[in-house]
């Protein structure tokens, strides 16, 4: 979890093998206010049913497809997310999050959220 106007990373949860992000945030046991509003990629789209101040890009079908205004919508989206995607870029310049994990699995969780403070720092630095 980021916060989008400092960059700074909140927190960070881990699960062993490949989980869906929506299944892991659920896990993860994270308690957000009900009125802080949370901006999701396309992996977390069913989370507006349960923290109504969400927003998530809209999806396209053959049968619905986008009008002009979910495109911009999207736009706007996307512009916003990116500034969490410099920070998720920052975290992945560490070649143990890059690639597999050959490690103990019970350092895992440890050696990310000292990444994370690694990342902050240099954010507080640069600001």
């Amino acid at each position: 979890m980021i916060d989008v106007s400092t960059r700074m990373i909140l927190c960070v949860a881990t699960a062993f093998g490949s989980m869906h992000d929506l299944t892991l945030f659920w896990q993860s046991g994270v308690q957000i206010h009900p009125e802080s509003a949370l901006i999701g990629d396309a992996g977390h789209q069913g989370i507006r049913r349960h923290h109504g101040h969400s927003v998530t890009p809209h999806k396209a079908t053959k049968k619905a497809p986008l009008t002009p205004e979910q495109r911009q919508q999207n736009r706007e989206l996307a512009s916003t997310r990116r500034r969490v995607e410099h920070v998720i870029r920052c975290l992945k310049i560490f070649r143990v999050l890059k690639n597999i994990y050959h490690h103990r699995r019970w350092r895992f969780s440890l050696r990310v959220n000292l990444i994370a403070a690694l990342c902050n720092r240099t954010v507080v630095n640069v600001a």
